[in-house]
């Protein structure tokens, strides 16, 4: 018998909707009583979080990272529920650091538990499914949804309400869940992984727009801040005055690195006009491929307490 731990953190999972639709969080986590759905499985849950996803913070999700190492050594593979809000970036936290040789899957519902049509239980049980299975082993941290199975490292939200919402842009999903066997297409990418105590520091996002000027990154107190992500268009270009601000930034000693407003494909230094990609290489910043940017401002918050800086730190982000 195989036992799954499950770590609840709240969401839309486990809220209930009222008499006017208004969705809120319970007291008490309804997914607790919920059962693992197979005589061959033994669920252990841990009530661990109650939050609206929303206000998870990267120290909450080193908590989760904290949780699973402390049970590992009881259990055979780790479910955690999670609001979808911010699903993705939980994922990727975890999945960037050193977890146990055991499955970890994540999963969360689009609708509430007393909805019509709610997803909760549903998903859930598949996620067991995914952790129980052998064949999940060394795919690193996977979001379940929807009967798929999608890599942290690339599955995103995609829309606001539908229960098929998250989505793996370019790549599709590592595979399906169907009534009697788990399907695998493809293997998750190997990563490098970090065993991090603490996680501080703040990492900013700036999406740029057409039009811009550099007077809004004039205001950056490089004190105050301990990197930035932009948000580029295209491969990776900017408007040519903030491209002027940026490097004075990185002069400043201000780690910077860039990711394309575009879900499909990568961001590269092509272009070389001023602002062009190649032109903010030569400035100094990062290339960071396929990650949209939340995640990688997570990315560089980790590489930051994990002590990286320099052209370590560069190689990491773009590798």
């Amino acid at each position: 018998m195989k036992r799954i731990l499950a770590l609840h953190t709240g969401g839309t999972i486990s809220m209930q909707a009222d008499d006017q639709g208004r969705v809120t969080t319970n007291e008490q986590n309804p997914m607790v009583q919920i059962q693992a759905g197979s005589e061959n499985l033994q669920l252990i849950s841990v009530d661990l979080l109650n939050l609206p996803s929303p206000q998870m913070t990267p120290s909450h999700m080193l908590q989760l990272f904290q949780a699973i190492k402390d049970y590992a050594h009881q259990v055979d593979g780790v479910v955690i529920t999670h609001g979808t809000d911010t699903l993705e970036e939980t994922a990727y936290f975890l999945d960037t650091m050193s977890l146990p040789q055991i499955p970890v899957v994540i999963t969360g519902a689009m609708r509430s538990s007393n909805e019509l049509g709610s997803d909760g239980i549903y998903n859930f049980q598949a996620a067991i499914r995914v952790a129980a299975d052998d064949q999940a082993q060394d795919k690193g941290v996977l979001v379940v949804m929807n009967d798929e199975i999608h890599a942290a490292k690339y599955v995103t939200k995609t829309h606001t309400t539908n229960v098929s919402t998250f989505q793996t842009p370019t790549h599709g999903p590592l595979g399906l869940i169907m009534k009697k066997e788990i399907v695998y297409f493809k293997q998750a990418q190997e990563r490098v992984r970090f065993d991090l105590q603490q996680i501080e520091g703040q990492v900013a996002i700036l999406p740029v727009y057409t039009g811009m000027d550099g007077e809004l990154l004039k205001s950056i107190q490089t004190s105050q801040l301990d990197g930035l992500i932009i948000e580029a268009f295209g491969a990776g270009n900017v408007p040519p005055l903030v491209a002027d601000q940026l490097a004075n930034l990185v002069q400043a000693g201000l780690p910077i690195a860039l990711v394309s407003r575009c879900f499909n494909g990568i961001a590269e230094p092509v272009y070389a006009y001023p602002g062009g990609g190649q032109d903010l290489a030569n400035k100094g910043i990062a290339f960071i491929k396929e990650l949209n940017a939340p995640k990688a401002r997570l990315k560089l918050l980790i590489a930051l307490n994990a002590g990286l800086q320099g052209e370590e730190l560069k190689e990491y982000l773009e590798g």
